[in-house]
């Protein structure tokens, strides 16, 4: 170490010290300064003569307008070609951001009027990387040069992303004869990364709303950039659909609202990330607990507004769940000894007349979870009894002579309910392809069947089974169906959906049959709805938010035979085939119809079966795309023409 520490020493001898810092390349906006210095040796030194540090790094007011713009402009009085052009920058450059490129307004004709921008430019409009000496630097937010440090999604530099939160909804619109527009969100101040989609006929407005209480209205009419209220806004207008984005942060209230302008319903979906604005700061300490003789004194936390620049009420900090109220620090005070003639050491001015303050608290709130474990939270609060019985809040400073009660606490830590499969039934075909069941049950901790559990987990209850023994007689339906009494015990439980905060759907009760005897069909509402955790109301979205397969929405049904009409099944196979938990959910389905003549008239040959789709309410024959939703049953054979043939 020490001969490494000497030969950067020599090597630092060679040069002289830096000279002073250049002047800033700007006057705002982050700039570039440099210093130098003289390498005093005849040989080349090592390392660099010239160093670089940002400067100047304040905003520039509005009116100043774009670096890279103000170099393109001035070459307008200068000739290109012999003739005088309007210039306007090329930004964003994925080859070389740093070279001045610009476009003549009204032309196609792009030119790169000088091969490095100057000193300090942004490499691209989103950032802060600068270039130097025609070179893109790396710039952290922190306005230090190679510095990596970024901003969270709140603003602040190299910040945790514990000062703001995500908010993210959807709007449909509610179309009224008596409303031609409505609010589809309100924005405050401060907010950063909005974006709004919005699909459907309507259009998009704004309303703003400064501080000072100045308001104004934006129709947002066409595609393209503007500044409203200081805050540069992306706009994309069309045919079906308005994108509008706000990188932020606002520097006004905005009321994003919408314009009815067709019978058809729309949606806006929006997020962004939305400033904490009442946050909590430590107060000074209180006034000592005793006036001589050794004391205690604490601190407290006052819920503060940002905007206001005053205290408010605590309820206000509390509204934010990622808000911390800090805890309160102690120290000691009044450590001289009381004087001999007073003979006493004064605390609190409290006595059996006046009760000490204590602490009081809420009932606890509900679960946040059913089972696997939640939290469940209460107020605590510091009150004071006068001796009129009259109870009032206090500083809680007052109250921590005692620990205070806690104001969260675990619940329901038992296990949610699980799925339990029990064996499988016996095939229900002596040979050939069947199915067979077995029964699932939702089983809470204690054992018991009940509800709850979760139905995209839920195992299967019916699977094919094939019996090798080969069959040689035709069957009217493949697979066969399960009989009395394993198909009652392997009926599926009709568990509602639980709404969750995860987006899923959910499913109505079923229609009434369409006809009171024969085949009919039964319909129901499936939607997509999610939870809103905050105001525990229920959502809907659209169906596409939802994953997996939707449940189906129409199934046959069957009403018994109609008069006249006798019944083609026995009652169990009626009740097996149109019940509650029938398979065809499709109109169409596959059927056998026979079987093809005899491959030989004699000596032995085989037979195929005919699979057609049938129309299951007419009896007709149907075209076979109308059963491509159904699985076409496999190819049957038997034996036939077993007579031997007579001699020749």
């Amino acid at each position: 170490s020490s001969r490494t520490a000497r030969s950067e020493e020599d090597r630092d001898s060679l040069w002289d010290a830096w000279g002073s810092w250049s002047e800033c390349s700007r006057t705002c906006g982050g700039g570039a300064s440099y210093s130098l210095r003289r390498c005093l040796s005849s040989k080349t030194c090592e390392g660099r003569n010239i160093r670089y540090r940002t400067c100047s790094n304040v905003d520039c007011p509005p009116e100043a307008g774009d670096f890279r713009a103000q170099q393109c402009s001035a070459h307008n009085d200068v000739k290109y070609q012999g003739q005088l052009y309007e210039w306007l920058p090329i930004s964003n450059d994925p080859d070389n951001p740093c070279s001045l490129k610009c476009q003549a307004r009204g032309t196609a004709l792009v030119v790169e009027l000088a091969p490095k921008v100057l000193d300090g430019t942004r490499c691209y409009t989103e950032s802060l990387d600068m270039c130097i000496s025609g070179l893109c630097q790396i710039v952290g937010c922190d306005h230090q040069l190679g510095s990596a440090v970024k901003e969270d999604n709140c603003g602040v530099c190299n910040g945790d992303g514990s000062t703001c939160r995500l908010v993210r909804g959807q709007y449909k619109s509610q179309l009224s004869a008596s409303k031609l527009d409505d609010t589809v969100v309100a924005i405050p101040y401060g907010s950063r990364q909005v974006r709004l989609v919005l699909k459907g006929p309507d259009h998009l407005y704004l309303e703003t709303k400064t501080l000072q209480g100045v308001k104004s209205e934006n129709s947002l009419s066409t595609t393209g950039s503007l500044l409203v209220e200081n805050s540069s806004i992306d706009f994309q207008k069309f045919a079906d659909k308005e994108i509008l984005r706000i990188s932020g942060p606002l520097t006004a209230d905005f009321t994003i609202k919408i314009r009815y302008a067709g019978a058809a319903d729309s949606s806006v979906q929006f997020i962004f990330y939305q400033p904490i604005i009442h946050r909590w700061r430590e107060t000074d300490f209180y006034p000592c607990s005793a006036s001589c003789g050794g004391g205690y004194q604490l601190t407290s936390a006052e819920c503060f507004d940002l905007r206001s620049n005053r205290v408010v009420a605590d309820q206000y900090c509390h509204y934010y769940p990622e808000n911390i109220k800090p805890k309160p620090k102690l120290q000691e005070c009044n450590l001289d000894p009381c004087p001999a003639s007073d003979g006493y050491k004064q605390i609190m001015p409290y006595d059996l007349y006046h009760p000490l303050p204590r602490w009081e608290s809420t009932p606890w709130t509900a679960c946040s979870s059913s089972c696997g474990g939640g939290i469940q939270s209460r107020s605590v609060s510091c009150v004071e009894e006068d001796i009129q019985g009259h109870i009032s809040p206090v500083e809680e400073w007052k109250c921590m002579y005692t620990p205070k009660m806690p104001v969260v606490q675990p619940c329901n830590l038992f296990d949610c309910p699980k799925w339990l499969a029990q064996e499988w039934s016996p095939c229900t075909v002596t040979c050939g392809q069947g199915l067979r069941y077995r029964v699932v049950l939702c089983i809470d901790h204690r054992g018991m069947h009940t509800g709850g559990c979760s139905p995209k987990t839920k195992p299967h209850i019916k699977e094919e089974c094939i019996v090798p023994t080969p069959c040689y007689k035709p069957k009217e339906k493949l697979p066969v169906e399960a009989k009395l009494p394993w198909y009652k015990q392997a009926q599926e439980l009709e568990e509602g959906t639980a709404i969750s905060e995860e987006p899923s759907f959910i499913s109505e009760a079923w229609s009434t049959c369409s006809v009171t005897c024969g085949v009919g069909s039964q319909v129901r509402l499936v939607k997509c709805q999610v939870l809103l955790s905050f105001s525990q109301s229920v959502a809907d979205l659209p169906i596409d938010e939802c994953e997996g397969p939707k449940p189906v929405s129409q199934r046959a049904c069957y009403s018994g035979p109609c008069s006249g009409e006798a019944p083609e099944y026995a009652p169990e196979e009626t009740q097996l085939l149109y019940g509650s938990l029938q398979e065809f959910d499709e109109l169409y389905d596959w059927e056998y119809e026979g079987f093809t003549e005899c491959s030989e008239s004699c000596g032995g040959g085989v037979q195929e079966a005919v699979v057609t789709c049938l129309n299951k309410q007419t009896r007709e024959t149907a075209d076979e795309t109308l059963c491509i939703s159904s699985r076409r049953p496999p190819q049957l054979l038997k034996a036939c023409g077993l007579d031997p043939c007579p001699p020749r």
